[in-house]
């Protein structure tokens, strides 16, 4: 198993001389979740790491109010004016402009500028991208002065966006664990307050294996705004006998019983799911903080069957990945990670078992789905940030 690239590259990318003491770069890192799936926007409790893979905007700020954006990849280029960011545009520059329509919003400054992103976060595949160029756009929004650099006033900001522009009713999780991220440590979120602590992890003798189904997500936003709203459905009758109960989040498996008869089965499996998810999120913590791997990795496994069945966001891919993973002596668990319905696993490995764990995805993946997986290491990295120097 190889890994890709060894952290951002700087964009080949060309300003003119006179620009290039002017030319700024920002880097947001994607994010894996290690465990609390769909329990952010029930304002309970996650463990997310930022990752060594994410986007980065080189960039000029300039003074015209027009924010105008290349992929030299692809050489395709989006543009649009601060003065006049219209609605969405069903295309990957309303990231940006969604950042843009919220920090206005917000009444934080914005500033145009002329710039290049490149990523090495594949799309779709549950690793947030989407935040990471949320982030990083709010960090290039903010001109030259940085105006915006309290990680968890961007994650806010960029929720606000998500949900008020790009309307998606998604919780809070990616947008801080891209803002917020902590080398060596994944973060303990508490997604009503945004308190948050950071939770070493000891991986000199296991490692974070992540599996890209190479089925891109397809949780559309009407699939995932609906899980939403079954959610809040549940907590409305789970309330109507016990008043302290706001969200998920307040709810003890007791209540869940004692409701149980009031609640459409459906809305009850999606309960269920997010009342235990939440308590697996906290002995995860206290395993990682053990060094227990092995109780982590039975934790991942539960995690997925209550995904699988109870909130009924996995899929074919995803199963088969887990189901293989899992086949592997020294493979402690394997669950999906992010929305759902295809994107990636997240798996926690043994040292000595990641040659075997990716040699057995490798080989017998494509032979169960007809595609082809990628496999590779991640590593708890910072969060979003200049890249001071890059010229």
């Amino acid at each position: 198993m190889g890994r890709e690239s060894d952290g951002p590259e700087p964009p080949r990318v060309t300003f003119g001389a006179s620009e290039a003491a002017d030319v700024l770069a920002v880097h947001a890192p994607g994010r894996v979740n290690l465990i609390g799936e769909h329990t952010d926007y029930n304002e309970g409790f996650v463990l997310p790491m930022a990752i060594d893979r994410g986007i980065t905007i080189t960039f000029v700020p300039t003074d015209d109010r027009r924010v105008t954006v290349t992929q030299p990849k692809t050489g395709e280029s989006a543009s649009f004016s601060l003065d006049a960011i219209g609605p969405r545009r069903g295309h990957w520059i309303d990231y940006i402009a969604g950042m843009a329509w919220a920090m206005t919003e917000a009444g934080i400054q914005t500033h145009g500028f002329r710039g290049s992103l490149t990523s090495d976060l594949p799309q779709g595949s549950g690793l947030s991208s989407s935040a990471a160029l949320q982030v990083a756009s709010a960090l290039a929004l903010g001109g030259r002065g940085g105006q915006t650099t309290d990680p968890a006033h961007i994650a806010r900001v960029a929720q606000r966006a998500e949900n008020g522009y790009l309307g998606v009713q998604a919780g809070v999780m990616d947008q801080f664990a891209s803002a917020h991220g902590v080398e060596g440590a994944a973060l303990l979120l508490d997604c009503r307050s945004l308190a948050y602590r950071a939770v070493p992890l000891r991986l000199d003798e296991v490692a974070v294996i992540v599996a890209d189904s190479g089925s891109p997500r397809r949780l559309s936003t009407t699939a995932y705004n609906e899980r939403r709203a079954q959610c809040d459905a549940a907590a409305a009758v789970i309330a109507r006998s016990n008043p302290e109960v706001r969200t998920l989040r307040d709810v003890t498996p007791a209540m869940l019983d004692g409701s149980a008869a009031s609640l459409d089965p459906v809305l009850a499996r999606r309960a269920r799911h997010v009342v235990a998810e939440d308590a697996r999120v906290g002995e995860a913590v206290a395993a990682f903080e053990m060094g227990d791997h092995v109780r982590v990795g039975e934790l991942f496994v539960d995690s997925h069957a209550s995904l699988r069945d109870l909130y009924e966001v996995s899929s074919p891919e995803l199963d088969a990945l887990v189901d293989i993973a899992m086949s592997v002596d020294g493979v402690h668990g394997a669950r999906l990670t992010g929305a759902g319905f295809g994107g990636c696993t997240v798996n926690l490995v043994r040292r000595d078992a990641i040659d075997a764990v990716s040699e057995a995805i490798s080989t017998r993946y494509p032979a169960r789905t007809g595609l082809t997986p990628r496999v590779f290491e991640v590593v708890p990295s910072p969060g979003a940030r200049r890249l001071d120097g890059w010229r």
